[in-house]
């Protein structure tokens, strides 16, 4: 919470300051701040707790957003018009005063990428909240029945600094040996979700390292697959982030967990280091540290003979068939 500034709140016998703007729906407060530039944490944090707070005011709902980041106000601008019928204030723009017959400080938040219906106005859920989204960025497909490719495209989320796949080229042989239609999407490409949205709206599984990548997810059609590859030491956020949530956004869940031969740290470290046989011990001394080597220190040679079963179960069920061994 130390990049989120706090807001003051000031009562009791005050003369307040005159006002400069007179607004006649009330106000939503909440930061840009926190983990921005994350896709994980600004769904997590502020898209899907900004969705379940104000979306029964029915867009008459107007946003004043701390440590205003012009890039996260634009990058999200289709959610945020959707959302409200005004214009987003940066409060610390002009030392205006703004009064509201009303307002609501900061967001409110269920669980990691869930929202809990029976506590919402209306009673929305994850399918209400996808709904929401194929809306805000016109996304064409609602289920993968209506897919009208011959083969299904499989999105590779494909990384290139940290839990990279570094056989990727023999992984994609074998994917459309299988008969998926593979698109590689390179980091550059998944930033600008009014583009990237649609593409991975368009295919059937979505492939790639645990990562905030895989929060595209929510742009998959119902009935979608997303298949997760474990890297060493990650099974924790693997199954807390996507394996126990995935589900309530209408999709089907796979994951491959590597094996310690998979992973780049047995090069460096050797099969009877704490590293590969003890990941706990090294949890125990702090997200920084196992960070350091589950996160930011290893990379993935997948076992293509291994995946392979992974890949033919996704086709399964997706109502497909795949060619005899």
């Amino acid at each position: 919470m130390k990049v989120v500034t706090p807001v003051r709140i000031v009562h009791g016998n005050i003369t307040p300051p005159a006002c400069d703007f007179i607004h006649r729906v009330p106000a939503l407060i909440f930061s840009s701040g926190g983990f921005t530039g994350n896709l994980f944490h600004e769904f997590n944090e502020i898209i899907i707790p900004l969705f379940l707070t104000c979306h029964h005011f029915r867009s008459r709902i107007q946003f004043v957003v701390t440590d205003f980041k012009p890039w996260w106000v634009k990058k999200y601008s289709r959610v945020l018009s959707h959302l409200s019928s005004h214009a987003v204030i940066n409060p610390v723009e002009n030392g205006s005063v703004h009064c509201f017959p009303g307002a609501i400080m900061g967001l409110r938040y269920h669980d990691n990428l869930a929202l809990n219906y029976t506590e919402i106005p209306e009673g929305y859920s994850m399918l209400d909240f996808k709904q929401f989204l194929r809306e805000s960025y016109m996304l064409k497909i609602k289920h993968v029945s209506e897919m009208k490719r011959q083969r299904p495209g499989l999105l590779l989320l494909s990384r290139r600094e940290t839990r990279k796949f570094l056989n990727e080229e023999k992984m994609i042989e074998m994917m459309e040996a299988l008969g998926f239609q593979v698109i590689a999407a390179m980091p550059n490409q998944t930033s600008n979700l009014d583009t990237f949205s649609g593409l991975v709206n368009s295919c059937s599984i979505i492939v790639g390292a645990h990562g905030a990548g895989l929060t595209n997810a929510v742009f998959l059609p119902t009935k979608a697959v997303i298949v997760q590859v474990v890297p060493l030491g990650l099974d924790w956020p693997s199954t807390a982030y996507y394996g126990e949530t995935v589900g309530g956004m209408g999709l089907e869940y796979l994951e491959y967990k590597i094996k310690a031969e998979e992973s780049s740290l047995i090069d460096i470290y050797g099969p009877d280091h704490p590293f590969i046989t003890d990941p706990q011990s090294v949890f125990v001394k702090g997200y920084e540290a196992a960070r350091a080597v589950y996160v930011d220190g290893q990379n993935l040679k997948i076992n293509l003979v291994r995946f392979r079963k992974t890949l033919v179960e996704a086709m399964k069920l997706l109502g497909h068939s795949t060619p005899e061994n």
